[in-house]
């Protein structure tokens, strides 16, 4: 049996849309490892069946019904964890919604609900952890929970837009957070949850033995001190596979002029960026104009 990650003995950890899936995977092993932990979900009956679980073994858990997409509910819940346990220590940022639409098929209500629990909720959870660490000085982990579906993947536009968020939230709260002492992670993970249920695509890419605890070692790894030092990485899982998510980044060559009109870019497109442009998607599709040198065939949902 493997040892438990160092330091995580009586750390108060909050996981969000920890229910059931991911989240209540990621709430056992932090029990298992001694960790006091608050288990959110917005669904009040699974996060109190969920910690009832983990007391029931002997972990101390206690259950959390508020929705993390309203901001007083959101620090109601760091609240929470302050109170009952005397401080927070580590912030999983799992709650998350997904679903399939083409472009032409969104609709304004579904959009707004998934980026209120998807963008604003790791936001205001976060800042809110984040506000009581600081006030005790001591440190602490934040790790978000993005996707690989944030490099871009079809039918999940606002999805993939979502997880591209948490990911730059991540990046920029681990510069801001360094001298404070709080590392910020976020990780990509796949694994056989209700979110792969609801696409055939996803069910042919991860069969059912990829299950939520394969996962959980990870996460119990960035909010470790074992991870002391590593902090705005995105850290992909899918199971078998663990790997770290390479970065945005400013692609050479950098032309230069004095000002811009359309001229000058599309002679700057035809004659420098035309062999330079990205495969793009999770599936790296070859651009169009690339397409006919290459011969890269287009690839079925």
């Amino acid at each position: 049996m493997s040892s438990q990650p160092a330091g995580l003995k009586d750390r108060a950890v909050v996981v969000t849309g920890a229910g059931r899936g991911l989240g209540e995977a990621f709430a056992v092993h932090l029990a298992q490892a001694g960790a006091r932990v608050v288990v959110n979900d917005i669904d009040a009956g699974l996060a109190e069946s969920a910690a009832e679980n983990i007391r029931r073994y002997g972990g101390q858990a206690v259950a959390s019904g508020h929705d993390v997409a309203d901001p007083e509910q959101a620090q109601a819940l760091v609240d929470l964890c302050v109170g009952e346990f005397g401080g927070i220590d580590g912030l999983v940022n799992n709650a998350g919604l997904n679903y399939e639409a083409l472009p032409w098929q969104e609709e304004p209500g579904r959009i707004r609900e998934l980026v209120g629990v998807n963008v604003l909720g790791p936001i205001y959870t976060g800042v809110a952890a984040v506000k009581a660490m600081k006030a005790q000085g001591r440190g602490g982990a934040l790790v978000n929970v993005s996707s690989g579906a944030s490099l871009g993947q079809r039918k999940l536009g606002v999805y993939s837009a979502s997880k591209g968020a948490v990911a730059s939230l991540t990046y920029s709260w681990a510069l801001d957070l360094e001298e404070e002492g709080i590392r910020v992670n976020a990780i990509c993970p796949l694994a056989h949850t209700r979110m792969v249920w609801k696409s055939e695509r996803s069910l042919r890419n991860c069969p059912p033995d990829r299950t939520p605890s394969r996962i959980a070692p990870l996460v119990l790894f960035l909010l470790s001190d074992d991870a002391e030092g590593i902090t705005g990485q995105v850290v992909r899982c899918n199971g078998p596979q663990l790997h770290i998510v390479g970065q945005p980044y400013l692609k050479a060559p950098i032309l230069e002029r004095d000002s811009w009109d359309t001229e000058t870019v599309r002679r700057a497109f035809d004659e420098v960026f035309g062999a330079h442009l990205e495969p793009y998607g999770l599936e790296k599709r070859v651009p169009p104009r690339l397409r006919k040198w290459t011969q890269t065939p287009l690839r079925s949902a």
